[in-house]
């Protein structure tokens, strides 16, 4: 009879198994920091299992935080007008994902990083990893400014979605896409090129 490693076999419970020690992982170790090793031992499975259920490191912490669709999609059409006009077309995309019924998870993932650490802890790494470093090397922003630039970027569309989708504030509530990318675009592109102060100075 073959000796018993320990490690849990493919189930239906396994795949939440992994869920779950990812989240731990990710909220503790961050994204960077995280393994599929560590992740693996933490759910008591061969590493190759969080492979065979969610692909790579980055679907699967994609899958923890239940977004329904890949920010790439989206991202990656951000510098097709040209830097110049990234401002209005990073609001166009924004409000068109939220409008959609996508856009009931971005309202969870808000509330749950407002509620509680572990969800402020992995909304931050979400925003970090998978949509502020995208922006920036789609944009080619200087390394050194990009940070800085990111950050403001992401307190605009954090207050817009709090302001249309949580609050529900009008005439923000309400207005129609192409208003907002009128009156919010040009702020954003000002985050995005214009020259910064020196932070801290």
């Amino acid at each position: 009879m073959a000796k018993r490693t320990g490690r849990r076999p493919g189930s239906p419970d396994t795949r939440e198994a992994i869920l779950a020690s990812a989240r731990q992982a990710f909220a503790e170790r961050g994204f960077d920091g995280a393994t599929v090793r560590q992740i693996a031992a933490g759910a008591e499975v061969d590493p190759a299992l969080v492979h065979h259920y969610f692909g790579s490191k980055e679907q699967l912490f994609l899958a923890t935080m239940k977004v329904p669709i890949d920010p790439r999609t989206i991202i990656d059409g951000i510098a097709g007008n040209g830097v110049e006009h990234a401002g209005e077309t990073l609001i166009r995309m924004f409000v068109k994902v939220w409008d959609s019924p996508a856009g009931s998870v971005g309202a969870a993932l808000i509330r749950s990083g407002m509620s509680n650490e572990l969800g402020a802890r992995m909304l931050r790494e979400f925003l970090v990893t998978q949509i502020l470093r995208r922006v920036i090397k789609q944009l080619g922003l200087d390394p050194a400014e990009a940070p800085a630039r990111a950050a403001l970027v992401a307190s605009q569309l954090a207050g817009l979605a709090m302001m249309r989708y949580i609050i529900k504030l009008e005439p923000i509530a309400s207005a129609p896409v192409e208003d907002l990318v009128a009156m919010i675009g040009p702020t954003i592109q000002r985050y995005i090129s214009d020259p910064l102060p020196t932070l801290g100075g």
